[in-house]
């Protein structure tokens, strides 16, 4: 190889150290983006010929080429923000979105999404985030992948109250009264409780349950409501919908009377009219003050989407003036055998290859990782690493010119010597 090789021997540092600049320089412009996954520069040398010679054969360099771009997926560290629908995992997962129009499935790890006016959960370039959606039973249909989207003018039809729980007390030292009557309930009645009841049109009525001691391990219940929203109401302020007994052991814990108590109620405004209603008591009768510790009932009214939530398990979830809340779809996300397989898309996206495999399609948590709500993964460059890189390269890219001007040096004395 005569000496004029040696030339295109360090063309190809500059080269090669040029693009290694490219890769770094991009990695510095790129520190602020989210989620975006730093380049390494891989270099590896270039055989031309070998020589041959008494002590054997021998290989002469061609210089050196920019092998590869490794990108780099370690994690980035999280940025708390203010919005329910910004994203970060925690892990090897990516999320998944796609091209409106488009099956061609896209992976990035930039989780600042958020809701377009059509309702759809897209990244800042209009992607739509893949998951999969529940069905009206409540049940996810699992391994679907699809646009997730939310309807944002959809209401929640009211729903009436069939079932109340009331957990409570009642105090065994209370004193004994006997009957209970209706046209003087709070006379005639040890502790009374109120519990809201919404019927078939989610009007709410105030049912008010009246507790009275007749002997000392037996309580009468009636449940009583104004007498106005009722068709035919009595003349008093209440009307009795429907009354028990309940009966207590000597230690005070409910005996009969509990459970599968049912009222039927028809209101005056025209709703269901034969609405039923189940009481059901987990009550104790103790020495300490009547109280209620717990009650719920299943009815509510009708509402509208106030707010979109999206759990750490990636569910999507609807919220309603009502406070009621729907499960409407789950974040997908994939990972990959081999992610630095994956090839670059620009817009912090990854389109699989060959070489990535298939992906691994699965919801937040194990292997697929962990979702972080309300939070950006950043970059994970290294600004200072980066830094010692530049000075790395350009020291490569001095070392090179500098062999171009030495052989061009002595290629003047081999021209020189006709002189």
């Amino acid at each position: 190889m005569g000496i004029s090789s040696t030339l295109y021997t360090a063309i190809s540092g500059l080269q090669s150290n040029s693009q290694a600049m490219g890769v770094t320089g991009n990695n510095i412009s790129n520190s602020n983006t989210t989620g975006f996954k730093s380049g390494s520069s891989i270099f590896s040398d270039v055989l031309a010929s070998s020589i041959s010679s008494a002590s054997g054969d021998s290989e002469i360099g061609r210089g050196s080429q920019l092998a590869t771009v490794q990108t780099n997926f370690s994690q980035g560290t999280f940025e708390s923000t203010e919005s329910s629908t910004d994203l970060a995992i925690e892990g090897d997962g990516f999320f998944i979105v796609s091209a409106p129009g488009n099956d061609l499935m896209l992976y990035t790890r930039n989780g600042s999404f958020s809701f377009d006016d059509e309702g759809y959960l897209t990244t800042a370039d209009g992607f739509r985030v893949q998951g999969s959606l529940y069905a009206g039973n409540g049940q996810l249909n699992e391994g679907l992948l699809t646009d997730i989207k939310v309807d944002m003018l959809s209401q929640i039809p009211a729903t009436q109250t069939e079932n109340v729980t009331v957990i409570n007390n009642l105090d065994s030292s209370s004193d004994i009264l006997g009957a209970f009557d209706i046209t003087q309930p709070t006379d005639s009645s040890n502790y009374s409780t109120t519990s809201i009841i919404y019927d078939s049109l989610g009007t709410e009525h105030t049912a008010t349950c009246f507790f009275t001691k007749n002997a000392n391990q037996t309580w009468e219940w009636n449940i009583a409501v104004e007498s106005d929203e009722i068709t035919g109401g009595g003349a008093n302020d209440f009307t009795v919908i429907n009354s028990g007994v309940l009966s207590f052991d000597t230690n005070g814990n409910l005996l009969t009377g509990g459970s599968g108590i049912s009222a039927a109620i028809t209101w005056s405004n025209g709703s269901d009219p034969n609405q039923v209603v189940t009481y059901t008591f987990n009550t104790t009768q103790f020495d300490s003050d009547s109280t209620i510790i717990s009650q719920n009932q299943d009815g509510y009214s009708a509402g509208e989407i106030t707010s979109v939530d999206i759990g750490s398990d990636g569910t999507v979830s609807a919220l309603y003036s009502n406070g009621e809340s729907i499960d409407i779809a789950k974040v997908s996300l994939a990972t990959f055998v081999n992610p630095n397989g994956l090839s670059s898309a620009g817009g912090s996206l990854y389109s699989a290859t060959a070489s990535s495999g298939n992906p691994s399609v699965g919801y937040p948590g194990g292997s697929q990782g962990s979702l972080v709500v309300q939070s950006l993964e950043l970059s994970n460059v290294d600004l200072a690493a980066e830094f010692v890189d530049l000075i790395t390269i350009q020291n490569g890219y001095n070392a090179s010119s500098k062999v171009i001007t030495t052989v061009d040096e002595m290629l003047q004395e081999v021209l020189n010597l006709k002189r």
